[in-house]
């Protein structure tokens, strides 16, 4: 069913009653007790929203997650273009990119108001990370320029309540950061780079650091040589699932292979079809990515779902207690485009999205097939959906006690009803689409709901 198709078969009007429930829903469930946000809410989700209007600012809204609605309460200040956001374990604190100023925003989510100044980063940040509940957060620059090293590149590690960078430590090329359970240690990927390297960043020293650059290996910073243009890991426990993008950033073969955290000892890499992206559920390790430079051609993927579009990218699953692709003749067919979000809803519903991938239709005139970053696997099932919307998937967030998953795709924020994965339609969001002014470009829950 296209977007066009729910609009027009599943719209419900909305009355002046339905809109008076809206707003005096807004804090259903959630009345103000002490200990609770300044809003009253409970079901608190955070939304990055950038403008490029000279009348209007960017921000982070907070969205009533019981209802699907703007909160009517203050948005959150975050400069004029806040992007991606990093949440703690503990949902206490939020960090936001902000692109206008290359600086990071935090936010006190207990108070719902700022946790400190903004730290200036000395470029772009497509990765940072705060690991724990400590106002401490880390970001990668790949075009940082640091006195006395003729390099780009670093992690800066970042003071959120003084808005400050503490210390500087210069990665070659730093693009991507992943950090382990407890936040004692960083595992760093560089750009065009066939090494990981692991840092233990409390333990840097203040200013500038330079240990990756006195020696390969130190308490503070190690290098490790030996994979296939590694892009990102996902880590459990003391073990690294390392994944090598290959052919598709300028290496050979895609694969995932385990690093041991404790003796840096690497596993044999396991082949996959294309490796950029990675989420873990039980024993089974989903893998996204295109494997060539321009993806396989759809046609050629077996059982692959006929489409417009001529290249593909695919999903693997790796089984980890036998680190096997159990797919690796029959991946699964799911948009091109960098794979770099994904996110699994509670009856088992995962959420694939990508950027810059080939869109089909258009989603505002649906005529015949629309198609754009987006894939949603049944994972009993295995069918495969590719819902009609267009544009990068920016954000994914699901929910512990709702069958629904938020979508940022295309600068907007859709809700999906998981038990038929397609846009939830009711009085509040007849369109399936919750309506904040901007380009929405991030989402994430506040609370544990």
């Amino acid at each position: 069913m296209s977007l066009g198709a729910c609009r027009l078969n599943r719209c419900m009007v909305v009355s002046v009653a339905a809109l008076w429930a809206s707003l005096n829903l807004s804090s259903c469930g959630s009345s103000k007790s002490p200990g609770t946000p300044a809003s009253g809410l409970t079901d608190r989700v955070l939304v990055s929203q950038s403008v490029t209007s000279t009348s209007a600012f960017g921000s982070l809204v907070i969205i009533n997650g019981f209802n699907d609605t703007v909160a009517p309460v203050p948005r959150l200040g975050a400069g004029n273009s806040p992007g991606l956001m990093a949440i703690s374990p503990a949902r206490n604190i939020v960090a936001a990119f902000d692109s206008g100023s290359n600086s990071v925003f935090s936010v006190n989510t207990v108070k719902e108001s700022s946790l400190g100044g903004q730290v200036r980063l000395p470029g772009a940040t497509a990765s940072i990370s705060v690991p724990t509940s400590s106002p401490v957060g880390y970001a990668a620059v790949p075009t940082a320029t640091v006195s006395g090293f003729n390099v780009l590149g670093a992690v800066e590690v970042m003071n959120l309540t003084s808005g400050s960078i503490s210390t500087t430590i210069p990665v070659t090329n730093a693009q991507t950061l992943v950090a382990n359970q407890d936040g004692s240690e960083l595992v760093v990927f560089s750009n065009d780079s066939d090494s990981v390297t692991l840092l233990a960043p409390s333990r840097a020293l203040p200013g500038i650091d330079a240990s990756c650059f006195t020696t390969t290996t130190s308490n503070i910073c190690t290098i490790i040589p030996g994979f296939d243009r590694p892009v990102y890991a996902v880590i459990n426990g003391t073990t690294a699932y390392i994944l090598n993008c290959g052919a598709e950033c300028g290496g050979t073969q895609a694969s995932v292979q385990t690093l041991d955290l404790v003796t840096n000892a690497m596993g044999t890499p396991v082949p996959v079809n294309g490796a950029t992206y990675a989420f873990l559920s039980g024993t089974n390790l989903y893998v996204a990515g295109d494997g060539t430079p321009s993806g396989p051609l759809c046609a050629s993927i077996p059982n692959a779902a006929q489409t417009a579009a001529t290249h593909c990218g695919t999903l693997d699953i790796v089984d980890l207690a036998t680190m096997t692709d159990t797919t690796i003749t029959s991946p699964i067919a799911i948009p091109d485009g960098y794979h770099d979000r994904m996110d699994m809803s509670i009856n088992g519903q995962l959420f694939i999205g990508s950027r810059d991938c080939t869109n089909v239709g258009d989603v505002n005139n649906p005529v015949g097939e629309v198609r754009g970053c987006l894939a949603i696997l049944n994972t009993t099932t295995g069918a495969v959906i590719y819902p009609p919307d267009n544009g990068n998937v920016d954000g994914l967030q699901s929910f512990n006690t709702r069958l629904v998953e938020y979508v940022a795709e295309g600068g907007n924020l859709r809700v999906y009803d998981t038990t038929q994965d397609i846009l939830l339609i009711n009085e509040f969001i007849p369109l399936g689409t919750i309506t904040v002014v901007g380009y929405v470009d991030d989402v994430k829950a506040i609370d544990f709901f």
